[in-house]
Parts: structure tokens; sequence; C-alpha cells
């Protein structure tokens, strides 16, 4: 009997199922049959989405004509698990590589997923979630066999010293380092409050780019692509994060209102935005030309909008205008938050639009210390 071969593979963008076997027509047959099943060129072999759905018919239709090797798929997807609740839920094509380049260890595996549990269970935003857990794994790939419970606060020391020094980490990814390992041992497995003392590296000052309103103005105008251009003043209109951008939802916008409700920002806090007429002509006329069905910005397959895809419009709009300041779509949060400052705006109202806990936070973003 035939042996089919499942290794899970990124291909056109998507997360997939490569099937691997020796060419017979009855074999090959079946697996035309199967729906959505496609031939990759570059792969040389069948796919299908990588889900259990898939599978589970891959199997009817290859019965009594050949049996699934399902060792690597297995494997990887119980790695998987360190990333998502749900291993049916796709992942980015250098989650999958990071995945199957630098497996865990059982141990450290397991530690990952009941560290990523916890952040879950305790509501930290979904940004948190991943900053945490990218800053978690990349000490547990390194690991080897070593197993993440038996770190000891001096090898902690040693592991900052060695970011600094051989991979020049800057002091934002050094902080958010600290606190992602001392949420481990001291929220997962309930350990003192020791790590309190180690020393935190000192921030830059730094000031962020500010656009001139007339640089927001051309950017704007460089975008023929409404759906685009409703992102990009969306993002100076309201001031929003780009992960509340790409996570907003249609029945957050109150078109009698003028409002948009913005639920579970950083903070886990709801606030509420004005936006302005001129906004709603933009949304209105990409709503009637994309019909989104939740999310007001979606991707080709339904869900949010991908945020490295919403910062690359603003990437290519600044060098189509030749604006050469810093920053994607929080540059356009910066800029809203200056004006308003430059306008006459209160700064306590600021920081009610901004959704900021510290009011040096808002001092920040407007450029003022």
């Amino acid at each position: 009997m035939q042996t089919i071969l499942i290794k899970p593979l990124h291909h056109r963008g998507k997360e997939v199922m490569g099937l691997y076997f020796d060419p017979q027509v009855s074999v090959s047959n079946a697996v035309k049959q199967i729906k959505d099943v496609r031939w990759s060129r570059t792969n040389s072999c069948w796919y299908l989405p990588c889900n259990r759905s898939y599978y589970t018919e891959l199997c009817s239709a290859t019965c009594g004509l050949a049996e699934t090797d399902i060792r690597l798929l297995k494997e990887y997807l119980q790695q998987k698990q360190g990333f998502v609740t749900d291993v049916n839920v796709p992942v980015h094509k250098a989650t999958i590589a990071i995945i199957q380049q630098h497996p865990l260890n059982e141990q450290n595996l397991q530690a990952l997923i009941a560290y990523r549990n916890l952040l879950t269970v305790k509501k930290y935003s979904n940004e948190t979630i991943k900053s945490y857990c990218n800053s978690f794994h990349h000490l547990l790939r390194l690991l080897g066999s070593h197993k993440i419970a038996d770190f000891t606060k001096k090898r902690l020391q040693s592991y900052l010293l060695w970011l600094v020094e051989k991979r020049n980490c800057s002091p934002t990814t050094l902080n958010t380092t600290i606190n992602a390992l001392k949420f481990y041992f001291e929220k997962v497995l309930g350990r003192d409050k020791e790590y309190y003392d180690l020393p935190r590296p000192r921030m830059p000052k730094t000031l962020p780019d500010v656009l001139a309103e007339e640089e927001v103005t051309s950017i704007i105008k460089s975008i023929a692509n409404i759906k685009h251009r409703a992102i990009i003043m969306t993002g100076y209109s309201t001031g929003l994060r780009a992960s509340e951008i790409v996570n907003l939802k249609i029945r957050n916008i109150d078109k009698y209102r003028m409002t948009i409700k913005v639920e579970c920002g950083k903070g886990n806090k709801d606030r509420y935005l004005p936006y302005s007429t001129t906004l709603q002509e933009v949304l209105r006329d990409y709503y009637i030309k994309y019909k989104p069905k939740e999310y007001v910005f979606e991707g080709v397959s339904g869900g949010p909008y991908c945020v490295r895809s919403a910062q690359e419009i603003l990437t290519n709009a600044k060098l189509k205008t030749k604006v050469t300041k810093k920053g994607c779509l929080h540059l356009l949060r910066h800029s809203f938050a200056t004006h308003l400052l430059e306008g006459g705006t209160d700064i306590r109202y600021i920081q009610e639009l901004l959704g900021h806990e510290n009011i040096k936070t808002t001092l920040r973003y407007t450029c003022i210390h």
C-alpha cells in the first residue's frame, strides 16, 4: 500500500499540508478529487489547507489505496500549541519556520503552553501575549535539552548580558524580555519576587517624529485604493493604535453619534472616540465597495486585516511622496496627538483619546518633556 507523507508547509501566503507520495494513478486520481486540493510546482507536491477537516477528507478519499504518515505533521502541531490555543488557526510564515527549525523539548514546550495559557486567563492583550511569548520562546529555543524550570537567576543575568553584548538588543527589547521572564518565574512557577532587583537598562530619551499636516495630506492623496486610504485616514483621524485599527468591528462605529468604540484597548480598557464627517464619507464609500462582514478592514479570506500589510500601506505612501520621517502607523498616532495639542486641545482630553493611563506617556507622544 502507498504511503502519503504529510509535511507542514507555507505556500502562497497560507499554512498548508504538503502531500508527498510516489506517482500512482489510483492514488493521484483519488487525491485530485478532494475539494481545494492544489499542485505546487515549487514544492513538487499536492497540498491542502492545514486543518483537521481536510485531513479527514484526505483519509476518506484514499482509504484502501494509501496510508498517511503524519509524524512530521503531528510534531509540528504539538509545537504549534505553544503559539496558538487552536492548532487549526493559521500562523505566519516566520512562525512556521521557527517551529520547524527550533523544536522545543517536551518540558519546555509544556512550559510555553502553560505560560501562554496563563497570560490568556489573566486577560493580557493580544499584543502583550505575542510579545511575551516571542521573548520567552527565544530563550527556550536556545536551551536545547536543558529545562527552563532549572534556570537560575545567575544564568538569567548572563542571558541578558548576552543579549546586550552579542545581539545588540535595544533597551525596549531588554525590558520586554525581563518582564516576560519575570512573568514565567513569578506567575507560572510561583517563585518569590527575587527577580525585581534585576538591573534595568536605561531607556533613551528620544523624541518621536511628527508629520506636518501638509505631509499627511499628500500621503493620503497619494493612495488610490479606497480601502488603503480609509485605513490611513482612520489612523490619523482617531489616533488608534495599529492593532486597534485592524481589530475595529463594524458594530463599533456609531454613525449617528459619530463615535468609535475601542473595545479592550491596551490595558483592557474601553474608550469612545469622535470622528469627522470627512472620515465618515471615506468609510461609507469604502464600505459600499468592499462590503466587509464583521471587521471594518478585513483580509482577503475574511478576519481582521494584517497589521504588517497595514504598515506597508503607509511605508509605500511615504516612499511615493518622498516623506523621510521614520515610523509606520504609530507615526500617525504621534502626529494626531501633536496636531491636537498645537490646535489648543487640552492635554488631559488628548490623554483620554489615546487611552493612556499616565499623563507622562501622553506628553511623550506629543513631543513634550
